[in-house]
């Protein structure tokens, strides 16, 4: 804590006249230690008491001289001060008495400019760095409060957290108290088992209001809004409005085996001469603009309106390495033997050609099986093929242990509003952006 008390420029108060120097802001600058009690100062005449310090306590007395003239003669009277230091009276006006002293580094000043300069940052952060740049270059308390249209105790709190903390503890928000929560943890976790068991008689589903009125029920409390258990469901990830459609699968020896079959190819060393390739298919429908959209501009985004064409269906066949970054889509009318031959034999004969055995791992449609070949092709050709494949399929209702089905497709399953060309265009575009 920094003072500067200069009892001279006191000299020629009236008898009665309060020093200055009471409520004197005290300055706390950085790394300077922390003042836990802020005390004012005050001159006065005669006999102080106060009922925080006592009459004994603290009291110092000083001598000052000051000149009287009396009847052409030059006396020196003596008069009694007494310098009092008292406590005050709360904690909020101890605080609003110090005074606290911004100096920032030069690496501290870079990172507030580039804060500053662009990114996305929350609008209380940004105004946080400009008092801290604005109070290092000097500028009043008053200056900045009216320029950046902010209260004084927001800088003063600014100041106290850059003193006191650091930086960044300076910039970011301090907890809040806030209200305690409604409900504790023991009925928050009552409130998760009543809204994962069965409705009431005669209802789909709980609401809720439902659950609110339960838990009145359940707990001692009188009243519990929605908005709170709408909450607490949330944080425990829980919509009891939504629900998802689940192929439940039977767990047999033959999904035993076909799932450690998968999962040991995926396992395994790369092998350029015998690859393991993921197969699927998935149908996209392709709709168009009934009318045109309306461009973006600054502030303003796309508009399109939300009547639509439908301009027919396609289907997607994407081929998928698991161990190298490589994938393949291809654009079909449909999803026929003929359709899956011709995409087996490009990949044997094109994607593949050095490999000796290529090992592809699909789901159970009726279409993923050697006689798809056997139909499109003439015996000969179909039986060339087929010797360089190596078919691996999923356990049924556990096509998610296909890799195109967790990977590929989570981009591809979106409504395309692209022509055909455009589609194609697209599809390659976003390959090369993957094999990169």
């Amino acid at each position: 804590m920094y003072e500067q008390l200069n009892a001279s420029r006191f000299s020629r108060l009236a008898l009665n006249e309060t020093g200055l120097f009471q409520g004197y802001h005290h300055l706390v600058y950085r790394r300077c230690g922390h003042l836990k009690v802020a005390t004012h100062v005050r001159f006065c005449r005669g006999a102080f008491e106060d009922p925080g310090v006592g009459i004994n306590e603290g009291q110092v007395l000083a001598l000052q001289l000051r000149e009287l003239w009396r009847s052409g003669r030059r006396l020196f009277a003596k008069r009694l001060i007494h310098l009092s230091l008292t406590c005050v009276s709360s904690h909020q006006e101890a605080q609003m008495n110090i005074r606290y002293h911004v100096e920032l580094n030069q690496l501290e000043r870079e990172q507030l400019n580039a804060l500053l300069s662009g990114g996305r940052h929350s609008a209380r952060r940004l105004k946080r760095a400009q008092i801290l740049l604005a109070a290092n270059e000097g500028v009043s308390d008053e200056v900045i409060a009216a320029t950046l249209n902010v209260s004084g105790s927001t800088i003063y709190r600014t100041k106290r957290r850059l003193v006191e903390a650091n930086l960044e503890g300076a910039l970011s928000e301090e907890p809040r108290p806030g209200v305690a929560r409604k409900l504790s943890a023991k009925e928050e976790a009552l409130l998760v088992a009543t809204a994962c068991s069965t409705p009431p008689p005669g209802r789909a589903r709980w609401t809720l209001e439902l659950l609110a009125d339960e838990m009145i029920k359940l707990t001692d409390h009188a009243q519990i809004s929605c908005e709170t258990v709408r909450r607490r469901l949330g944080e425990n990830h829980l919509k009891p409005w939504r629900k998802d459609m689940w192929c439940i699968p039977k767990v047999d020896g033959e999904y035993v085996a076909r799932m450690e079959d998968v999962l040991d190819l995926y396992a395994e060393a790369p092998d350029p001469q015998r690859p393991v390739v993921c197969f699927d298919e998935s149908p996209v429908q392709l709709i168009g603009e009934a009318r045109d959209p309306i461009s973006a501009k600054p502030m303003q985004p796309l508009r399109y309106d939300c009547e639509y064409r439908r301009n027919g269906t396609v289907n997607l066949f994407v081929f998928l390495d698991a161990h190298q970054p490589w994938r393949r889509v291809k654009v079909t009318d449909r999803r026929t033997n003929k359709d899956f031959a011709e995409c087996m034999r490009e990949l044997v004969d094109i994607d593949y050609a050095d490999a000796k055995t290529i090992r592809v791992v699909m789901d159970n449609l009726s279409t993923h099986s050697p006689g798809a070949l056997y139909d499109a092709f003439p015996a000969a050709e179909a039986r060339r093929v087929l010797k360089r494949l190596e078919f691996h399929h999923t356990p049924k209702h556990a096509s998610w242990l296909n890799m195109v089905e967790t990977y590929a497709f989570g981009e591809y399953r979106i409504n395309f509003v692209f022509a055909r060309d455009k589609l194609s265009q697209w599809i390659s575009t976003k390959t090369r952006s993957t094999m990169r």
